[in-house]
């Protein structure tokens, strides 16, 4: 073998090896839950959709607009919406934010019972059993929660579980957006 190629067998698996240290090396200490959304500074997609507690009657979102929101997207087969779901019902009560669902790939009767018996933190919940508005969303999973102004544009997007320690941020933008309103 030519020394060519032999300094080709030893140096190409160390750059090999470099590549992808770099390559992982970019992604420590990124948040898993801050995933960029291509609707930041969009208007919320239109839709036409039933109620989840009143199937028969179909909202849009003009219905959203008027005051800074949050659209949550949840399930209940999804654990982490149920975790998160205690902490959107305290700030809906005790911080009067406005907090409109999106109930996503779900059985409406399912979804319904789950609102009795854990409490109803949403001014109303859009049925999304296909999907289709979590597409226009770009929902990668549940829960999701995106934060609107009184225009409907979209603010920012937590993937994730809102708790203690993501809300915080949120709260921040959605106060400032509230008293530019008011």
């Amino acid at each position: 073998m030519t020394t060519t190629i032999k300094r080709l067998l030893i140096v190409s698996p160390m750059l090999m090896a470099f590549a992808l240290g770099l390559f992982l090396y970019q992604g420590i200490g990124k948040d898993p839950n801050n995933i960029e959304s291509s609707l930041i500074g969009q208007s919320l997609p239109a839709f036409n959709a039933p109620t989840l507690m009143s199937p028969n009657k179909n909202v849009t979102q003009v219905d959203m607009l008027g005051q800074p929101a949050l659209i949550n997207v949840w399930a209940t087969w999804c654990p982490t919406c149920r975790a998160e779901h205690e902490f959107l019902v305290g700030i809906a009560k005790q911080e009067k934010v406005r907090i409109f669902g999106v109930n996503y790939h779900d059985q409406l009767t399912a979804a319904q019972q789950w609102l009795k018996e854990l409490g109803n933190p949403y001014v109303f919940s859009v049925s999304d059993p296909k999907g289709v508005l979590g597409i226009d969303l770009g929902v990668v999973g549940a829960p999701e929660t995106y934060l609107i102004d009184a225009q409907g544009v979209v603010i920012d997007k937590l993937t994730g579980e809102l708790n203690e320690r993501t809300w915080p941020p949120l709260r921040s933008k959605y106060l400032k957006l509230l008293e530019a309103t008011n």
